[in-house]
């Protein structure tokens, strides 16, 4: 029976792992291309999660699922062309303090908009039940979870790795002074970066409304434990955050079955033990600096 629990844990962390993943992905891909560490990413997380629950009342669950991460993508694209493209050149420390005011400013938002109170947005009626195997019971909403988590994960990897497009993204982060020398503008990909990367936020924030609740401080909740999932693959390190994402939620899923209050520790735990073994991370590109 003890390994039926523990099988439970390891799916339960794996999920948690998409979890990250999702809102990792975005940082890192941002961060690679335009230098831009975006401290609002988890808003536009919370943005997800109550539009999510928001468009359910009005188009149903299918299309509310499908609008949301749309929107978010959106609205990440209008960030990308109004803010954050006027920081790309500039002190690092600009970036930071705008996206930080602008994750209060849309906190404060929330806040007014639909009150301090969690929203309570249950699972979908089509999604309720479980799956038995043997012992081994697992809620169908999660195992769907895991489904459009990896779905939106091979999108993203088709994207980066086997369109044009994605080669002049992967060409701007490793030699952007090239691409340009090509007479290749990189402001529409960023804006595209960052429609995708904030798009996947937005997905994030949507899939997880039923599971944790909806309250307008929960992307601070998820943005710290994103930044740190980044620092453990790598910076500009694709398969590097998806290997990070997925250590870091089993790890925490087993830790929170063997000895609860160290879960959240366990994080952090990882990272320094990660950090003083290989300072640029699992997969990350090497600093010389530090190496």
């Amino acid at each position: 029976m003890a390994l039926i629990f523990i099988a439970e844990q390891v799916a339960n962390g794996l999920l948690l792992g998409f979890y990250y993943l999702l809102i990792a992905l975005g940082l890192s891909i941002i961060f690679s291309l335009g230098g831009i560490v975006n401290l609002a990413h988890g808003a536009f997380y919370a943005i997800g999660a109550y539009l999510m629950v928001s468009l359910t009342a009005v188009m149903g669950y299918g299309a509310a699922f499908v609008a949301s991460p749309l929107i978010v993508a959106a609205l990440g694209m209008a960030l990308e062309r109004l803010f954050l493209r006027r920081f790309y050149q500039a002190d690092p420390v600009l970036s930071l303090l705008f996206t930080f005011g602008l994750a209060m400013v849309i906190e404060q938002v929330l806040r007014m908009t639909f009150g301090a109170s969690p929203l309570q947005f249950s699972t979908p009626p089509f999604a309720r039940g479980q799956l038995s195997v043997g012992d081994f019971m697992y809620p169908n909403y999660r195992l769907g979870m895991f489904v459009v988590a990896l779905g939106a994960l091979v999108c993203t990897w088709w994207v980066l790795h086997r369109t044009s497009f994605g080669k002049v993204v992967r060409a701007g982060i490793n030699d952007p002074d090239m691409v340009r020398a090509l007479g290749i503008s990189l402001k529409p990909v960023l804006t595209a970066v960052s429609g995708i990367g904030i798009g996947l936020a937005g997905l994030a924030g949507a899939l997880m409304a039923p599971l944790t609740g909806v309250h307008p401080a929960m992307g601070h909740e998820i943005v710290t434990a994103a930044f740190v999932v980044v620092v453990i693959g790598g910076l500009g390190s694709f398969w590097g955050v998806v290997l990070a994402a997925m250590l870091v939620g089993v790890i925490r899923g087993l830790t929170s079955y063997f000895y609860p209050p160290a879960s959240e520790a366990s994080l952090y735990l990882l990272m320094l033990v990660i950090l003083l073994l290989r300072p640029r991370g699992l997969l990350g590109e090497r600093m010389h600096r530090l190496e």
